[in-house]
């Protein structure tokens, strides 16, 4: 993940969206703004992973065991 992505998603989804639905739901204590800071952040870099993982056709001709074995000799070779 890039910087520029995590800096965004952490004032988006850290704070800008929890402080909209604490607002939106007339909450009033801090806890229950941290708690949905930490679910919204929580669940966007899932998401964000999730869809960088699935945005590669990784498994065209290949197992899934077989596709591990060569990502991990790629980044040990990377390195």
């Amino acid at each position: 993940m890039s910087r520029i992505r995590i800096i965004i998603g952490l004032i988006v989804f850290g704070i800008a969206v929890p402080l909209m639905l604490f607002r939106l739901l007339d909450l009033h204590s801090a806890s229950e703004l941290f708690t949905i800071a930490a679910v919204t952040f929580l669940a966007w870099g899932l998401s964000d992973l999730l869809s960088k993982i699935l945005e590669r056709p990784r498994l065209e001709d290949r197992t899934p065991g077989r596709a591990i074995r060569e990502d991990l000799e790629r980044r040990a070779n990377d390195q």
